[in-house]
């Protein structure tokens, strides 16, 4: 799975650490991707999806199923 998100297509950003001497050496920082099936046209589609877009989505009442073994399904309250 790759870092980048097929929503708003989050992806890798670069920077320096740097240290108590202002030395710097190149770092980077990725965003926190999940593998998601999404219910699309009835269809399921799995795509790769930032846990911030995965909030929008859960609050905008769309129909999201996690991939991951260990995660549970999204439950409707009634």
């Amino acid at each position: 799975m790759g870092k980048f998100c097929e929503v708003c297509e989050k992806g890798l950003m670069t920077g320096h650490n740097v240290s108590h001497s202002n030395r710097k050496s190149s770092r980077t920082w990725a965003p926190n991707v999940q593998q998601l099936r999404v219910v699309v046209g009835g269809r399921p589609l799995r795509i790769n999806v930032c846990t911030r877009c995965m909030r929008t989505m859960r609050k905008n009442g769309m129909m999201l199923d996690a991939v991951a073994p260990t995660a549970e399904p999204v439950a409707e309250e009634a």
